[in-house]
């Protein structure tokens, strides 16, 4: 698939459309959607902001693709400073300004700010395990696919980098597992085979598979895994009914929620359409699953109408170049 397409711009342009297209309902819940279900593109009434409009999911993303397009490798420091730029300069974003940010994602980068370690600066515990580092983890993803396939990079240091990039605002296992899962879907997805169900199942698999390894982390890993068991078998999570499909803010609840829309679903459109009325956490929602669905059925799959309006759009296709 990646020596056809720019996956790039596939998964890149997926997170982005994903984004603004639940942007205008963030918050409203299942129910009130079912009402008024989302459709298309709408204005974003919510931020006061014209249709095509995408949040900090996208902006994060986009701060993290230029820092690992500029430099050429992946430089936590640099991408933290790039947030700052998007959180005080209105870098990155939209409409020149900053659109929404997560708690978690707002004291990493101000506790940056303040202190200038990368390693301290994200939040730890149990409550940093929002959504905020996987919605924005598709350029590092992207990065090591390429490296890892071509033997430029080992799994090992693909991981240790994105757990690292995770931990600037979201510092706990969960999330960064997360993070780690989702690089292995994105690998299989590029480089893999099969149906999308197979090659979700093979990068969960992969994924499982090296958090399990017998080594020092593997009791913390194992632990931490169990609140992704239902990966373990997405062919039977695709059945579970959308009464049992939290689509909130916490990692699991949105990766899960995002995975399922995936699997029930047979296009970029319908999976956008059935990630984001599931309510709540719309954008990020759409963002994520977003970005494998541009991954597997590519640019072209997205529709016209929603491309055409979304706010600078030849700006995200120069960056994906």
């Amino acid at each position: 698939m990646s020596d056809k397409r720019n996956v790039w711009l596939d998964g890149i342009m997926g997170v982005a459309v994903g984004d603004a297209l639940g942007l205008p309902v963030q918050f409203l819940s299942r129910e009130e959607l079912v009402e008024d279900p989302v459709t298309g593109m709408r204005p974003c009434d919510l931020y006061r902001s014209p249709i095509g409009t995408w949040s900090d999911d996208t902006a994060m993303t986009m701060a993290m693709l230029d820092s690992i397009k500029r430099l050429g490798h992946v430089d936590a420091e640099n991408i933290m400073q790039n947030f700052v730029k998007w959180l005080y300069e209105n870098a990155f974003s939209a409409n020149d300004q900053c659109i929404d940010v997560g708690a978690t994602c707002y004291y990493g980068i101000e506790n940056y700010k303040k202190h200038g370690d990368i390693y301290t600066c994200g939040k730890n515990g149990e409550y940093a395990n929002g959504n905020g580092s996987l919605m924005r983890t598709m350029p590092i993803c992207l990065y090591y696919a390429e490296k890892v396939k071509s033997g430029d990079a080992t799994i090992e240091e693909a991981i240790n980098d994105i757990h690292l990039v995770s931990a600037l605002t979201h510092n706990h296992l969960r999330a960064c597992m997360a993070c780690g899962l989702y690089f292995f879907c994105v690998s299989e997805i590029v480089y893999g085979e099969g149906d999308l169900i197979t090659r979700l199942q093979n990068g969960m698999n992969e994924g499982f598979k090296f958090y399990g390894r017998d080594n020092d982390s593997f009791k913390e890993n194992y632990k931490e895994f169990k609140n992704y068991g239902w990966f373990l078998d997405i062919k039977e999570f695709a059945s579970v009914p959308a009464d049992s499909i939290r689509s909130t803010g916490y990692v699991v609840d949105t990766f899960e929620a995002a995975i399922w829309s995936l699997i029930n679903t047979d296009s970029y459109r319908d999976a956008m359409i059935k990630a984001v009325n599931l309510g709540d956490d719309t954008d990020t929602v759409a963002a994520i699953a977003g970005g494998l669905a541009g991954l597997y059925y590519g640019y072209e799959s997205i529709p016209e109408e929603w491309l055409a309006v979304l706010r600078k759009r030849d700006w995200i296709i120069d960056s994906c170049t």
